[in-house]
């Protein structure tokens, strides 16, 4: 598994949290900020299964 994918589910979790902090204390900052981490997450997680991929390809 590469480190991407890792790193990434760990952005989406921190960015959920941060996400549902905003929306309890009513911060629209603090939500949109978890927003954006938890899609930049995503990115690096399906970057990290690409990599996979062609990896798992080549050794094939």
């Amino acid at each position: 598994m590469d480190k991407d994918r890792v790193e990434g589910a760990m952005d989406q979790a921190k960015g959920s949290v941060k996400e549902a902090a905003g929306k309890v204390t009513g911060d629209k900052k603090t939500e949109a900020s978890g927003a954006a981490q938890k899609a930049g997450g995503k990115v690096q997680n399906a970057a990290g299964g690409a990599k996979d991929s062609v990896r798992d390809a080549v050794k094939e």
